[in-house]
């Protein structure tokens, strides 16, 4: 049987717009049709896994990502986002093997070094967190996550004058950076000056107020643990 390509166009663009729109039981429906109409093509399964992250169906974003891997196992985005998802999971050393898998197929990938530095960076591996953050500076000088990543990677190592060096300069740069001017807020508390730090927080409370959780700080943005204890002291006092 022929397909359909006008609907098949069709159905891709209702697919996208849903997802774009945030309507995600929509575009799982959206997605599924178009697997039917073509369940050879990789990305439409990797497209559907990332509804389903949405959706908070994990498992069933596994298994279309691992389908997508087995359809086109040299495609990288299949593997960044299963190991985005493992990583959230916190299964770190399989989020690692899935960004090495990436890196094997695309040495130049940013997004891939700054995502293994995270899950180094849950291992409690900060030297390599820091190395992985630095090779997705260099590959994309413009990555401000990454730059952010690694100044709180720095942070948790001692090096503080860096770090706070880095997070000025992103604040500076990016004034609505959220997670930096809280991590700038709590690095300036610790090292007593209080006024800088205040006026940073008044920022912060206006862009996102989940910051004044510890527990999401901690376990959801997953910050290193000397800066969620610096947040904590600030918080506190």
């Amino acid at each position: 049987m022929s397909l359909d390509w006008e609907k098949v166009g069709e159905l891709r663009e209702a697919a996208f717009a849903a997802t774009q729109a945030g309507e995600f039981d929509l575009a799982e429906e959206k997605w599924s049709e178009l697997i039917e109409q073509l369940p050879e093509a990789a990305p439409l399964w990797s497209n559907r896994g990332n509804v389903r992250v949405r959706r908070n169906d994990l498992a069933g974003a596994i298994a279309d990502y691992n389908q997508a891997i087995t359809l086109a196992p040299t495609e990288p985005d299949p593997y960044l986002n299963r190991g985005a998802l493992r990583e959230a999971m916190g299964e770190w050393e399989a989020a690692i093997a899935d960004y090495n898998q990436v890196l094997q197929i695309d040495p130049d990938d940013p997004a891939a070094y700054n995502n293994r530095g995270n899950a180094e960076a849950g291992l409690g591996e900060w030297d390599l967190a820091i190395a992985d953050y630095q090779a997705a500076i260099t590959l994309q000088p413009s990555f401000s996550l990454a730059y952010g990543n690694y100044a709180l990677a720095l942070y948790e190592t001692g090096d503080v004058q860096k770090s706070l060096q880095i997070m000025k300069s992103l604040v500076r740069k990016y004034p609505s950076f959220v997670d930096m001017r809280a991590a700038l807020t709590a690095a300036l508390w610790e090292t007593g000056q209080r006024g800088e730090a205040e006026s940073n927080w008044v920022a912060v409370v206006g862009l996102d107020t989940r910051y004044k959780d510890l527990k999401w700080v901690k376990d959801v943005r997953r910050w290193p643990p000397k800066m969620v204890t610096a947040l904590e002291h600030f918080l506190t006092l």
